[in-house]
């Protein structure tokens, strides 16, 4: 393996909804924040190789095939070779996996990684409906039925034995993800005692941190009784447990020791460990391997951590992760949250970007954005959300679902 793999640029545009930008557009806008980042300029021509990651411009507007190629050739990089990368919401992770690889391995000096996607449509059913592609369709529609019609039962007999009135037919324009983590919760909540109250504490956190970052797509802050009650999606998750709908880019730029002795900056931050997994049928230990490898490859273990952004695509999410990854042991995810042990001023603060549940996660961007917070953050230039010790962190990132897990996730480690 080569030399040392540094992240030399960072950029991202603020998420949201926005219903008049084409891909091309929200591509354009990544590029220049990525090349223009503060006194870390590149210029496009200092570009070798490029991983474009996006998942849902095919099923929006029919764009398959050379995503990447069009919408970078559109803003004035071509020539060079483009990959596309679809990996459901680990696209952009994987892209920076990709472009880590090939540099490490000497083919490039200067790589860049970008992640772009439009989520949100006005017909919320049809944006709904694309989510399930991310999973074994064939599977997973069966499965929703039949968790979808357990959840009407369970609810039927509260009502029965409560006296309260039947429960009202559900809208069903929510992502059948919903479901699947919302299942997962409940196991967890049966087995280890974890309440719906500790699972609002994470969701609380993230707002919260997420008022402090100007490029997020919420940006107020909740309390632990606003998020318990917000309406209900599934339970346990209320909507304000729940990642967002939206659109958004974000991009790095990574590059060789070689380029960093031409063109030196003591913003560089190291990429000490980048790894990616696939999941199986047969057990969720994705998260748990894929942290395992990258703790070896970094040479540490997760006592050593310092920030981590990790995928909450629910604030469960959050829980189950930490766990995993050994910030707390197994099944005490809830209690460590609510001791304030992963706020910003806790023992490891976990997503002070406010996470995909508030900074916003348009799905092929998210594990870019990612990496753009904790760059932020061992740079020292993350603001009032800056952390007090940030020499290592750690950026997890889980896409797609097969079976009881994910079907992709990347863990990279960065140093300062």
């Amino acid at each position: 393996m080569g030399d040392n793999v540094y992240v030399y640029s960072v950029g991202m545009i603020k998420f949201g909804k926005f219903l008049e930008k084409s891909i091309k557009t929200l591509t354009k806008e990544g590029i220049e924040s990525v090349l223009h980042d503060g006194e870390n300029s590149i210029t496009k021509s200092e570009i070798e190789a490029a991983w474009f990651a996006n998942s849902g411009w095919g099923i929006r507007d029919n764009q398959h095939c050379i995503r990447g190629q069009v919408a970078l050739s559109a803003n004035g990089i071509d020539e060079i070779p483009i990959v596309n990368v679809e990996n459901a919401c680990a696209g952009g992770s994987t892209a920076f996996h990709c472009a880590w690889t090939a540099i490490k391995a000497g083919l490039y000096d200067c790589a860049l990684a970008i992640g772009v996607e439009k989520v949100y449509h006005e017909d919320h059913k049809e944006m709904m409906r694309s989510f399930i592609t991310g999973t074994d369709v064939e599977q997973t529609t069966k499965l929703i039925e039949f968790l979808r019609l357990q959840a009407k039962k369970r609810e039927e007999r509260h009502a029965e034995k409560s006296g309260a009135a039947p429960p009202k037919e559900k809208k069903g324009d929510y992502s059948a993800f919903m479901d699947l983590y919302a299942t997962h919760a409940r196991l967890h909540m049966k087995k280890y005692g974890t309440t719906q109250r500790q699972i609002a504490a994470v969701a609380a956190k993230n707002h919260t941190n997420s008022s402090l970052n100007p490029l997020a797509q919420y940006t107020f802050p909740m309390t632990i009784e606003q998020v318990l009650a917000d309406y209900e999606v599934v339970y346990p998750l209320t909507r304000a447990m729940c990642a967002p709908v939206g659109d958004g880019a974000a991009a790095a730029i990574l590059c060789s020791e070689k380029f960093l002795t031409k063109k030196p900056s003591p913003r560089a931050v190291r990429v000490r460990a980048s790894v990616l997994r696939s999941g199986s049928w047969k057990i969720n230990t994705i998260c748990k391997r894929t942290s395992a490898a990258a703790y070896a490859m970094a040479g540490l273990g997760p006592d050593k951590i310092d920030v981590a952004e990790v995928h909450d695509a629910t604030a469960f999410g959050e829980i189950h992760q930490i766990e995993q990854m050994g910030f707390c042991p197994e099944g005490q995810g809830g209690p460590f949250t609510e001791s304030g042990a992963t706020a910003l001023t806790g023992k490891i603060p976990v997503n002070p970007s406010g996470g995909l549940i508030s900074r916003g996660h348009p799905i092929g961007a998210s594990g870019l954005a990612q990496i753009w917070e904790l760059v932020t953050q061992l740079r020292g230039e993350a603001g009032e959300r800056q952390v007090k010790n940030h020499k290592i962190a750690l950026a997890e990132n889980g896409g797609g679902n097969i079976g009881p897990g994910e079907a992709a996730m990347c863990i990279h480690i960065l140093e300062k």
